[in-house]
């Protein structure tokens, strides 16, 4: 039996959905169909380097999306749903196998299907509602108006519907049928289109971050990165720094409480919890520090710590005027 007062949340990613939302969004309507890029993958980069690029300008960041959907609670299933035999997609199943999505596979009839995963997705979710009557949050990534329906029910059944869709592709009328929804440019941690650069990251790769700031993540630049491990995976060449990977991840726990609460400074002990949803292999004993304010402090050019009261504080670094 769960305490009270314990949010639990189901994340349901029509992957298809987004994936091609998001790659008319950055190249024009309708060119994810025209450019064919259902069938370019990792192994096409060297002899098509056009699309290659454009499809690495409209990579998706999973992690932000998770991350996202954390910060209202324990996620106690995560499921994207798409034709994973497809090469652009499969090009992310490591990504979301390291964020313990569960992948689940769809045989669409028609080459272009976008809409394939929305009866299989709502049939999920309904039955995940009546099966684990504890949830309390629902999200659901898409931007369809199919979803409308499956967003109705789910507030009728007493759970908190979020939306999660793409700006220019998520239904008005799904907004109104969710407690919540947001854009997924909106997201912390996803960069704004025009301030991508130009080369860098494959498809599935992070964004790289180019700084911090004080900006809200609903008004200014999100600059942060899926969070690793705090061990390097010495058999991955691309593993990242433990150090670095903290710091981004402190990062974006902030953002997101700070969006939350539209409160500057919050409990540290919040900001911890949070970072441990994100990454639950978060620990700063492990990073050689003796406290999460050690921690903290060490990261002074990101957070700064109030202790001055008996529930220290934290908050993103003041940017200078």
């Amino acid at each position: 039996m769960n305490d009270a007062g314990v949010t639990r949340v189901a994340v349901y990613i029509d992957f298809d959905n987004i994936v091609i939302s998001r790659y008319d969004q950055v190249h024009g309507r309708g060119q994810f169909q025209r450019d064919k890029v259902r069938g370019f993958s990792s192994a096409d980069r060297p002899t098509d380097g056009d699309i290659a690029e454009k499809v690495r300008r409209a990579t998706v960041d999973v992690g932000a999306v998770i991350d996202f959907a954390s910060s209202f609670g324990t996620l106690v299933l995560t499921r994207a749903y798409a034709d994973w035999s497809a090469p652009v997609n499969a090009d992310y199943r490591g990504q979301l196998v390291s964020r313990a999505v569960d992948l689940v596979q769809l045989f669409p009839t028609a080459a272009y299907a976008k809409n394939g995963a929305d009866i299989r997705l709502a049939v999920d979710a309904v039955e995940d509602m009546f099966r684990l009557p504890d949830l309390t949050h629902v999200v659901i990534v898409a931007g369809d108006s199919d979803y409308i329906a499956l967003a109705q029910r789910c507030r009728r059944l007493g759970r908190y519907v979020v939306g999660v869709g793409v700006a220019g592709s998520t239904s008005r009328a799904l907004a109104a049928a969710c407690d919540e929804l947001v854009t997924y440019d909106a997201l912390p941690g996803v960069e704004p289109i025009d301030a991508r650069p130009a080369t860098g990251q494959a498809v599935g790769e992070q964004p790289q971050p180019v700084g911090s700031g004080t900006a809200s993540p609903a008004r200014g630049s999100r600059r942060a990165r899926q969070p690793a491990a705090a061990v390097i995976d010495e058999t991955d060449p691309d593993s990242e720094d433990p150090q670095e990977a903290a710091t981004r991840l402190l990062e974006r726990a902030l953002r997101l409480g700070q969006e939350k609460d539209d409160a500057d400074w919050l409990h540290s002990s919040a900001v911890k919890s949070q970072m441990r949803r994100m990454d639950p292999s978060f620990s700063e004993r492990a990073l050689g520090y003796r406290s999460f304010s050690d921690f903290v402090k060490s990261r002074a050019a990101v957070a700064e710590l109030d202790e001055a009261d008996p529930v220290r504080l934290v908050r993103l670094k003041q940017a200078p005027a």
